[in-house]
């Protein structure tokens, strides 16, 4: 473990196996960092925060502060990070609220570019990748291998299904369709086909990426409204998996989707 003589850590931290605190650094109480952690200068990590093993925070982060809720009122909430996450220079990730569940999670292997943030209640999964400013209200769900482009916004209650790819600069106001690219400002945002390489570059069979083209074009290229649209697309046999989930995210929306 290597701690700068300018970094504070509190007694009541509990810091793991070659965890590097660099200059200027402040680790509050009731924090656990996992081992091999690393924090460059200038970072921040308030109470309350379980941070995993194998992350990197650069330069100004602002890690388990208070949520930005007008309702919070000091009760103690939480925020878990999980294994192998690279947060960038000044990113921030708030803490849970009581009336939002409590906690804010993050899970593994993300990357966070500079000034993206995380607000209260939000619950990320693996292999996302927030770019610069990209932004998160409250209660927001982003499912794995998922991006969400510079200086996107994305409203609170809202889903990002995964593999899902939103532009650069567009609001989301209703959930963002899993493996299909969004893009566009706020009421005006449009799907616009599936996200054919970014599901190449995962590794996806293109048996699978041709029946979500195929299923694609039924739900959304059809001119049904999607109740027939849904009924058209479940007489088909389709051998992916990937389209029953697409399937099974729009049933299960609340606020709506993007279309």
């Amino acid at each position: 473990m290597s701690i700068h003589p300018t970094a504070i850590v509190d007694r009541g931290a509990e810091i793991g196996r070659d965890v590097v605190i660099g200059p200027y650094c402040v680790i509050g109480p009731d924090v656990r960092v996992g081992d091999r952690t690393v924090f460059d200068s200038h970072v921040q990590v308030y109470n309350h925060t379980e941070i995993g093993e194998d992350n990197h925070f650069y330069s100004f982060s602002s890690v388990g502060g208070d949520p930005q809720d007008l309702k919070y009122a000091g009760e103690p909430t939480t925020i878990g990070i999980g294994n192998r996450n690279v947060f960038r220079e000044f990113v921030t990730l708030n803490r849970g609220t009581a009336g939002g569940g409590g906690h804010t999670s993050i899970v593994d292997d993300n990357l966070f570019m500079a000034y993206s943030h995380v607000a209260h209640d939000s619950h990320m999964g693996s292999s996302i990748i927030m770019a610069n400013a990209a932004t998160l209200a409250g209660h927001v769900v982003v499912d794995d291998f998922s991006t969400v482009g510079a200086f996107s916004a994305v409203h609170q209650f809202c889903r990002v299904g995964p593999h899902a790819f939103i532009g650069g600069f567009s609001v989301v106001t209703r959930d963002a369709l899993p493996f299909v690219k969004t893009v566009g400002d706020r009421n005006q945002a449009k799907i616009y086909g599936i996200n054919s390489i970014g599901l190449q570059r995962r590794g996806l069979p293109e048996t699978s990426i041709e029946e979500l083209k195929r299923a694609y074009r039924i739900l959304f290229r059809s001119n049904l409204n999607t109740g027939d649209a849904l009924v058209r697309v479940k007489e088909v046999s389709w051998t992916s998996p990937e389209v029953a989930v697409l399937i099974g995210f729009i049933e299960s929306s609340k606020r709506g989707f993007i279309r």
